[in-house]
């Protein structure tokens, strides 16, 4: 949704955008309508997010020790801020318990059989056909050797010594996406904000992996604000630095995402 904003923008239309237009067509997210040329204050958006689309993509190596600078993380919080969500960076102390809650997420995804097969159809096999979904071994990523980052397992082994590991960041920077209310129009605004930032973060040079475990499970999802019900609702988790661009991830091709109008009507 928000990359077709971006586009609309590009090619020089301002993109006025609606959340559930219909009551009674629960599938039909949002609509777009293009008007007269953008501004950049209309917008929203800075430079190079266009360009940013097709690079971005989560990597899940290992990240340098390098800081982020205040101003780059302001940058970033601005840009979820413009789409109705707020985009926060725990000190330590709270970051620490966000990987712990993340940490027992994982730990549950690994011992839950039916999670795990889910997730195994997911990843293709050496030698399967490319396809747009789903996850080649190249992108997988190793664990972190000091077992201080839960990154994902997508083979579900729940044997770690099995896995490839290596030494990820001691100092990870952690950032958490809320929204102030959790209805479906939240969630589509938290999803317009993330893609919003992680582009910012692409332009910028900055490489990012989700940590989504602990929002599939409603009591850590819970866990995740620092006073449950009174100051947001967790949407992701999102760990950044500076690091190796990593192997792509496949693509939904475009057909696949949009219903032309005169589509509809002949529903």
């Amino acid at each position: 949704m928000f990359n077709l904003r971006v586009a609309v923008a590009h090619f020089g239309w301002c993109p006025v955008t609606r959340l559930l237009p219909v009551p009674d067509e629960p599938r039909l997210l949002a609509t777009v309508r293009l008007t007269g040329a953008p501004s950049r204050a209309a917008t929203g958006h800075r430079d190079g997010l266009y360009e940013a689309i097709r690079r971005r993509h989560s990597s899940r190596l290992p990240f340098s020790a390098k800081p982020l600078p205040a101003p780059l993380r302001a940058e970033l919080a601005e840009a979820a801020r413009r789409e109705g969500a707020l985009l926060t960076f725990p000190a330590a102390d709270e970051r620490d318990h966000l990987l712990r809650v993340t940490a027992e997420a994982e730990r549950r995804n690994r011992a839950d059989p039916d999670r795990g097969a889910e997730s195994r159809r997911w990843v293709h096999r050496d030698g399967d056909e490319p396809a747009d979904v789903g996850l080649p071994q190249a992108v997988l990523g190793p664990q972190d050797s000091y077992e201080r980052l839960p990154m994902r397992d997508f083979t579900a082994q729940r044997h770690t010594d099995r896995l490839p590991s290596q030494p990820f960041e001691t100092d990870p920077m952690i950032a958490l996406l809320t929204t102030e209310h959790d209805r479906r129009t939240d969630w589509l605004r938290a999803g317009q904000a993330l893609e919003h930032a992680l582009l910012a973060a692409t332009v910028r040079g900055l490489r990012t992996s989700l940590l989504h475990q602990p929002l599939e499970w409603p009591d850590l999802r819970q866990a995740l604000s620092p006073t449950p019900g009174r100051d947001g609702h967790a949407q992701m988790l999102i760990r950044l630095g500076y690091g190796p661009e990593g192997p792509a991830t496949p693509r939904h091709a475009p057909h696949t995402l949009f219903e032309a109008p005169e589509d509809r009507q002949d529903d």
